[in-house]
């Protein structure tokens, strides 16, 4: 009887050995996976608290990416479970994937110039204190208007709104406080307008979106998408708003403006934030220079105003929730009033994305400290990177 063992026994050891000598699945994935429990973990609470009835999530860093969805797209009037492909109503993230590369594109061309003052090319906009607001006071929030338009009495169309934009009542003299409004991305979306002779949702089309083959965003999604649109909540009219945008000024105005009004994918989302840590570029398709993403993705705020801003991006203001506790400041990001949050760190080569519909389907859910949360887990979550020590990151305030 020969002594050798059998071969599934051979079989099983070399598997073991195999096993014992591959590196942990930690290693594997790229990263910290009681890191990314956690932020499983605390997405999945928000959903059983009520914060938000779903979400898609995604964050890369380098060469590896962690993506997963969460809980429900809809829950009225029938149930629909989330799913990768889901498009958003991106509210406030509009500024950044819109209106911010449009503006940045025509400062590349001479057409707008960045400390110009904005009633070179919207003549109407004069009277007490506007002649001295910059492109500049739009892009960094201060130049001193109200957070936006109002309401009362009721209003519609585009032309109405940039009237009343025109006319508001400054709060502070432009350059000396930070007070982030809507209204001066409005004005910024009508600049794109005026300059370039296209609309702000033709011209980002154009110019943005389709470039970076992001197939799935864009303003005033056709019919044939809104089954793969996440709801927000009821209207006036008690019909539930699914591919009409929230906002209810951008609503006003038709669905397109600088402020809101844009929809969404995650994966869309993460070509784009893959290009801004490519300065400019990606897969071999050029949008914006190098030196323009560098502008404006840092301190742009006038000095004197402790909040900083870069160019349509926050890096160190109230708003920087998902910046968390580790990415360093001089990372920078954006929220969306639907819930939508996006934060890049381009010390470490990473971004976080993550879409909900927050408000759906009451307007009662809220995701502010989530959006901490998962700032701070996804930097924990990095392995490779040393966040205590961040050569060029810029010290906390007052120091």
């Amino acid at each position: 009887m020969s002594h050798c063992p059998p071969f599934r026994i051979l079989i099983a050891a070399f598997l073991l050995a195999w096993m014992g000598s591959a590196p942990a699945q930690e290693q594997v994935s790229g990263f910290r996976t009681e890191s990314l429990a956690a932020i499983d973990a605390a997405i999945n609470q928000a959903i059983d608290e009520h914060c938000c009835p779903g979400a898609a999530f995604y964050l890369e860093h380098g060469k590896v990416s962690y993506q997963k969805v969460y809980g429900k797209r809809a829950l009225v009037p029938a149930s629909e479970e989330m799913t990768e492909d889901t498009i958003f109503d991106a509210a406030s993230l509009t500024k950044v994937l819109a209106t911010t590369p449009s503006i940045m594109q025509l400062i590349e061309q001479s057409k707008i110039e960045l400390d110009a003052p904005v009633c070179r090319y919207l003549p109407e906009f004069t009277g007490p204190g506007r002649e001295n607001i910059t492109v500049r006071h739009l892009l960094t929030h201060t130049s001193g208007l109200p957070g936006g338009l109002p309401p009362l009495p009721p209003w519609t169309g585009r032309e109405k709104a940039l009237t009343l934009a025109c006319t508001v009542r400054l709060q502070s003299t432009p350059g000396t406080a930070f007070r982030y409004s809507d209204i001066n991305f409005i004005l910024l979306g009508e600049l794109v307008r005026t300059v370039s002779g296209e609309s702000l949702d033709v011209y980002c089309k154009t110019h943005v979106f389709e470039p970076l083959q992001m197939k799935d965003t864009g303003f005033l999604p056709a019919e044939a998408l809104r089954a793969r649109i996440a709801p927000t909540e009821t209207d006036a009219e008690g019909k539930m708003l699914r591919g009409i945008v929230h906002d209810p000024t951008s609503r006003r105005m038709g669905g397109v403006a600088g402020h809101a009004g844009l929809f969404t994918t995650v994966s869309d989302v993460s070509r784009y934030a893959r290009m801004l840590l490519g300065r400019g570029e990606l897969d071999g398709v050029r949008i914006l220079q190098p030196e323009t993403v560098d502008l404006m993705t840092h301190v742009q705020s006038l000095s004197g105003v402790p909040d900083r801003r870069g160019l349509g991006w926050d890096i160190d203001s109230p708003y920087a929730g998902p910046r968390g506790t580790h990415f360093p400041i001089g990372s920078y990001g954006h929220t969306g009033w639907t819930g939508g949050a996006l934060w890049i760190d381009p010390f470490s080569k990473t971004f976080m994305i993550f879409l909900t519909n927050r408000n759906h389907p009451d307007g009662k859910g809220n995701v502010i400290s989530l959006w901490k949360r998962l700032g701070t887990l996804s930097a924990e979550a990095i392995q490779d990177f040393d966040f205590s020590q961040v050569p060029g990151a810029l010290p906390k305030r007052g120091e």
